[in-house]
């Protein structure tokens, strides 16, 4: 079946979904929110060796609360993890989130989970003491949802660090046929590079639709070396490694169960994989999320369904990567 990017070649393309940036120039650090307009079911893999994360022990498949009414990812390390907080307050005082019964003068419980990226180290202003802007980043970043999705050094990835180069925020999506919409979003600070070693080519270009990230391509005869980590952060002495952590979010417009929604963020790992050279590595934090909408007017997602949306949220995943660094090194 014939697949090719959706309307916006964004994640927004997976109808109920909207995204939100909002940025501190002066510390070089922002926040992104992706909001599902109703409460999506949810799915987190955590693959990277030094995450930073929020609420994710709520999206395993036996616990209570089987959907989401936000995702957060951030800048700021350990800081940036208080964007969640702004945001599920403000969700709360709308009367959104999970509550097992309403009763008067009770407040809802909005699920927000989040995670973040390492930013600390990148010159920016942050002599913030006990008022990181995290929390009203969030607050703002939820209030700007909407179907545009900003490319490059954005959101949070506008302090963020791609091996060498300047990391950023990229989206992708892809539509088949018979209706399946799948659309991914990456905030790209990785310890190791997106291109290949010597080239401008990025290791995602396979995947790539039409000249979405610029059509380099690699040059007759090209041979790699399976040392050569080219322009990593560190190649290759992890002893300098810093400044890391891709987060990801690929959505679907099927409905998924809550066992369902694990395996899709799992088979989107290997985006990052397809994008990125070295990847999980111990001082990056890397991160996926899977959010089901259910906007397609389908059953219940068979195990063949499943796979498909596995491998094309990967596919979106690597060209989210590509995309973003693709726009950060545009300006």
């Amino acid at each position: 079946m014939a697949a090719r990017p959706g309307p916006r070649n964004l994640i927004t393309d997976v109808g109920g979904l909207e995204v939100g940036c909002a940025q501190d120039a002066a510390a070089v650090t922002g926040v992104t929110v992706i909001r599902p307009l109703r409460r999506a079911v949810a799915a987190v893999v955590v693959a990277g060796g030094g995450p930073g994360t929020r609420e994710t022990d709520a999206l395993a498949p036996d616990t209570l609360v089987d959907a989401v009414d936000a995702v957060v990812l951030s800048g700021g390390s350990v800081y940036g993890l208080a964007a969640a907080d702004g945001v599920a307050a403000a969700l709360g005082a709308r009367g959104e989130g999970f509550s097992l019964r309403a009763a008067p003068g009770v407040p809802v419980s909005p699920i927000v989970p989040a995670a973040v990226l390492y930013d600390l180290a990148n010159g920016g202003a942050k002599g913030w003491g006990e008022a990181p802007p995290y929390r009203a980043l969030g607050v703002q970043a939820l209030a700007a949802c909407a179907a545009s999705v900003p490319l490059g050094r954005q959101g949070a990835g506008l302090g963020a660090r791609a091996g060498q180069a300047w990391g950023g925020q990229g989206s992708a999506s892809v539509a088949t046929d018979d209706g399946l919409l799948v659309g991914a979003l990456a905030a790209v600070n990785a310890f190791g590079s997106t291109r290949l070693p010597g080239t401008d080519v990025f290791w995602a270009w396979p995947f790539e639709q039409g000249d979405e990230f610029g059509g380099a391509r690699p040059p007759a005869g090209y041979a790699l070396d399976l040392d050569d980590w080219g322009a990593s952060k560190a190649a290759p002495a992890p002893a300098a490694g810093r400044l890391n952590t891709t987060l990801g979010c690929v959505a679907v417009n099927i409905a998924l169960t809550p066992a369902q929604a694990p395996r899709v963020a799992r088979m989107a790992l290997a985006g990052l994989a397809r994008a990125i050279r070295p990847v999980f590595a111990p001082f990056d934090g890397d991160v996926v999320f899977c959010l089901s909408t259910g906007e397609a007017a389908q059953g219940e997602a068979t195990p063949a369904c499943v796979a498909r949306l596995g491998e094309l949220a990967a596919a979106c995943l690597a060209r989210s990567v590509a995309r973003g660094v693709y726009a950060a090194s545009r300006g």
